[in-house]
């Protein structure tokens, strides 16, 4: 099967092209960028020598003609493309009969006026709404199955939903929930900015989008669909000097007496079957080099018996689970295939 990135120059692009290049039933066929200053993909990454070598076309250039044409060739697009692009992109595509998977935060957010006022701009058509169904491979399978347009998860918001989602779907009564999370420098994307400028960010730790990051109502619109009530949630980001990963660590306060072994074994059952959760035996809490490189997310459980909180620790390689890792896995899944074709990889270590 034939595809297509459309944003192939950013991190998330170039993960998508490492994975479909390893991947046994996709071929990748075009590859699209912004950028004006390289003709191939083998100019704006020499490491892909030997291994592909297709030209960079413009994304300017995808008109409505030109997208008719692709269709011949591409059965799916991937949408790596930054928030507000992807909106004008993804309806073009669709209307087109492509199946699409969107990595942008252009379609997470069912509400218009929510996503304005986090992103700061005009969000999609109702229409178009109704048909994104939101990626979380292990939560929305049989709705991603039958997809034709998936908004892929948030970085953050993946890491976190995954951690909290056995709680939420067997509605235990939750008080509070404050969330501390730490990104590697990756997921602020290519483009050069003073915040992620080496002289900034090496040797110092800083947070971040106090109060306003968007993945903030992605959550808590997850949460209020799976355990069936209006969630809030405290969430503050923080930017760590390392390329890859994310680390959350979650406080939960919950309004009932609970017990660890309660709780456990609401994981084990939630994901006994899901091949890319981990989850730490008790006493044992992930790092994220234990997942670097790959699609897994490990999860460790804390019951803190003095002050009743459980408190969750949830590591992912932000750029693989939290972007084209799980864009593939989504994928598999609408394709009828097995969830981790071609996504086995074994963590690099150290």
């Amino acid at each position: 099967m034939n595809v297509a990135v459309v944003g192939g120059s950013g991190y998330s692009g170039l993960e998508l092209i490492r994975i479909i290049l390893l991947h046994p039933k996709i071929t990748l066929t075009n590859i699209y960028a912004h950028t004006q200053e390289y003709n191939s993909i083998l100019e704006l990454f020499p490491h892909l020598s030997d291994l592909l070598d297709l030209p960079l076309e413009l994304i300017s250039t995808l008109t409505d003609n030109k997208i008719r044409e692709l269709k011949e060739n591409v059965d799916v697009v991937f949408l790596a493309t930054p928030s507000g692009v992807s909106l004008e992109l993804g309806a073009k595509f669709l209307q087109q009969g492509f199946k699409v998977i969107d990595l942008s935060g252009d379609l997470r957010l069912k509400d218009p006026a929510i996503y304005q006022e986090w992103y700061g701009r005009k969000g999609a058509d109702p229409e178009m709404l109704e048909q994104a169904v939101y990626g979380l491979s292990e939560w929305y399978p049989d709705k991603i199955r039958t997809a034709r347009y998936i908004a892929n998860p948030g970085c953050y918001a993946t890491s976190i939903l995954l951690a909290l989602t056995p709680l939420f779907h067997h509605c235990l009564p939750i008080k509070s929930i404050v969330i501390d999370a730490k990104s590697g420098v990756s997921g602020a994307g290519r483009g050069y900015s003073n915040n992620t400028h080496f002289s900034e960010i090496n040797n110092n730790f800083k947070t971040y989008k106090v109060g306003i990051h968007q993945h903030i109502p992605e959550i808590e619109q997850i949460l209020e669909d799976i355990g069936g009530k209006k969630t809030t949630i405290q969430l503050i980001t923080h930017l760590v000097p390392m390329i890859r990963g994310i680390f959350s660590t979650i406080y939960v306060e919950f309004a009932e007496e609970t017990s660890y072994q309660e709780i456990n074994a609401l994981y084990r059952q939630a994901y006994l079957k899901q091949p890319f959760i981990r989850l730490r035996p008790e006493g044992e809490y992930p790092e994220t080099k234990q997942v670097y490189g790959t699609n897994y997310c490990d999860i460790g459980l804390f019951f803190d018996q003095r002050t009743k909180r459980l408190i969750l620790f949830s590591v992912i390689d932000n750029l693989v689970k939290g972007a084209a890792g799980q864009a593939v896995q989504n994928l598999n899944l609408m394709m009828g295939w097995e969830q981790d074709l071609g996504l086995t990889f074994i963590p690099l270590y150290p």
